[in-house]
């Protein structure tokens, strides 16, 4: 049976990786609204703004529904913002978060738009061969839980982490034509939906 991902479509770059998982043969499903999180094996929570986008998920009823939906199996993998969203705590932010990953995360941890850069990544768990890190007005965890597992670390900080059935990353992955990061997160999708 194919697969189904959503991807959170309010802002950002949601194009992009709902293209991606359809190049990879999987049926996707932009999400702006409870219902739509209804059948589907993960939910990708992409780059953009993220107050903005708490505050729309907040608003449209989604916060409460996506993490029913992850205490019911849910896989969910933050980019960049979406990272931030999954996070416990955010420096300096009482913005709406989801909360669930136990980490503590820095907004626009490097500088602003202008200080974006891009960095080679190793990450063991996808290969001997280094991941291209599109950074973003990135953020950067500075605490992370003992249940939380570093896949790849930039400078020190980690740069991709999973916790149980979710994934996160600083960066933007959807930018760079690989899609080892979105194969992986399909992988976890298998293992860990009902």
């Amino acid at each position: 049976m194919q697969q189904t991902i959503g991807v959170l479509a309010f802002q950002g770059d949601f194009h992009r990786h709902l293209t991606v998982f359809e190049e990879l043969g999987l049926a996707v499903r932009p999400v702006r609204r409870p219902e739509e999180l209804a059948g589907l094996d993960g939910l990708v929570l992409p780059g953009g703004e993220s107050t903005t986008i708490g505050k729309l998920i907040e608003r449209f009823g989604l916060l409460a529904a996506i993490r029913d939906a992850a205490a019911a199996g849910l896989s969910v993998m933050g980019t960049c913002a979406g990272a931030i969203l999954l996070s416990r705590g955010i420096v300096g932010s009482d913005q709406p978060r989801l909360g669930l990953l136990d980490t503590e995360i820095e907004r626009n941890a490097y500088g602003r738009q202008v200080d974006s850069f891009e960095a080679d990544i190793e990450v063991p768990a996808l290969g001997p061969e280094s991941l291209r890190g599109v950074f973003i007005r990135a953020p950067r965890y500075v605490a992370c839980g003992p249940a939380v597992e570093v896949l790849a670390r930039f400078e020190g900080a980690p740069v991709i982490i999973r916790e149980g059935p979710h994934l996160a990353l600083t960066f933007h992955p959807e930018l760079t034509g690989d899609t080892r990061l979105h194969r992986y997160f399909v992988e976890m999708t298998r293992t860990t939906s009902c």
